[in-house]
């Protein structure tokens, strides 16, 4: 059966035709703005919206009723309103790991910037100005103390780029212990402060989430090194802003940035920002994730995502499950596996009331036998289990048990 899959930016044209392979109907909007999405789902009703910096808010989720599976293509999926889809029972899947070379590789290119001034090299020279003199001052990397908060797939990538830099890497994460330092070959820090004091430059590589918020704020600074040198190619909500350019003021700290506060959603637009014209500071355009070979990768992984979908009904890198459900009971039956026995148990469990939190049927090899296990929030009664088993001949165990918490 064919799904309606609706892509609101852009994609490349293999991906699409990949969609396309699996018997999608693919529907290619990339211009759409907010008001036009929210017509567009309301209209065509697909069943998989693929984005990417679109913003999908709570009207667009309420307009789409055939909708069951939104896909961030790319990493973060803070642009998504998580819970509307959770609370409409939308799947919500993102593109993790795909563009972390594409970042890491920004992160570094701008490290290099920093070091060798290449943007103030380059205006100058558009300018018609030699300056040799000023532009010969540079310090060099190696043997700098580099410091990576967050060690995930995209701070690895940048930690082993680093390394063949000959910068010495220093990391904190909340994931990382000791032992695992030592296998990346960085050095291990308790804590992000102390990750800042012993760094020359910070590289930030945080995913948005209600913790990491504003983490990076004016103790952090206050623990970095006069004159150091901070890379965020993360999200801007992560940094506390104004505490970034007190330190930048005080401490005459200078800032790689790929992301700010308040950057324009469209792709061509006028800005402002307090720290755009500030001497130190070099401003990329949110383009970490965008190379071509960063958007293929995210690409394929969509169409993977899609395939999944089709095929087995479960979904690649949902972000919206939850991990353990409210039930309190397992009941698990062993049976024959043919027809109506799952409805005859189910009756038994509507008829007394009780909710089921999550349900798995297990089919053993030659498809003879099955194994179902019922999450339920409620204790089955002696006598129900005991219809349950009396249901059907076809049923060989019925036990129920305490589900641990």
């Amino acid at each position: 059966m064919s799904i309606r899959v609706l892509i609101s930016d852009k994609f490349p044209g293999a991906a699409v035709e990949g969609l396309e392979k699996l018997g999608c109907e693919v529907v290619y909007e990339p211009t759409w703005k907010e008001l036009d999405l929210v017509n567009g789902i309301r209209t065509l009703q697909p069943e998989v919206l693929v984005v990417r910096s679109t913003k999908v808010k709570e009207e667009m989720i309420e307009a789409g009723r055939s909708l069951n599976l939104i896909i961030r293509a790319g990493a973060g999926y803070n642009t998504i309103d998580v819970a509307a889809a959770s609370k409409k029972s939308i799947y919500v899947a993102n593109c993790p790991g795909k563009n972390s070379i594409a970042v890491a590789e920004l992160a570094m290119a701008l490290i290099l910037s920093m070091d060798r001034r290449i943007p103030d090299n380059v205006a100058d020279s558009r300018r018609g100005v030699w300056n040799k003199a000023e532009y010969s001052k540079a310090d060099g990397i190696a043997g700098k103390k580099l410091g990576i908060i967050g060690t995930g797939k995209i701070g690895q990538e940048v930690i082993s780029r680093a390394r063949a830099f000959g910068l010495k890497v220093y990391a904190w994460s909340r994931s990382l212990t000791l032992e695992r330092a030592e296998e990346l070959g960085v050095h291990y820090c308790e804590t992000p402060l102390d990750c800042a004091r012993a760094a020359d430059i910070v590289s930030v590589h945080l995913a948005l989430t209600p913790d990491t918020e504003g983490m990076i704020g004016r103790d952090f600074f206050e623990s970095m090194k006069d004159c150091a040198w901070f890379i965020n190619t993360s999200r801007a909500e992560v940094v506390d802003e104004a505490a970034l350019i007190e330190a930048i003021e005080g401490k005459k700290i200078k800032a790689g940035l790929d992301v700010i506060k308040n950057e324009p959603a469209a792709k061509n637009a006028e800005f402002k920002s307090p720290l755009a014209d500030r001497e130190g500071v070099y401003i990329t355009h949110h383009i970490g994730a965008s190379t071509n070979q960063a958007q293929l990768a995210v690409a394929h992984e969509t169409v993977r995502i899609v395939s999944e979908y089709l095929n087995t009904g479960e979904v690649p890198n949902c972000v919206n499950l939850m991990l353990k459900t409210p039930a309190k009971y397992m009941l698990s039956i062993h049976h024959k596996n043919t027809v109506g026995i799952l409805a005859d148990v189910l009756d038994v469990v509507r008829e007394e009331k009780i909710n089921v939190e999550r349900m798995q049927n297990i089919i053993f090899q030659g498809a003879e036998g099955a194994c179902a296990n019922i999450q339920v929030d409620t204790d089955l009664s002696s006598a129900a289990l005991k219809r349950i088993e009396d249901s059907s001949p076809n049923i060989y165990s019925v036990k129920l048990k305490a589900v641990e918490e």
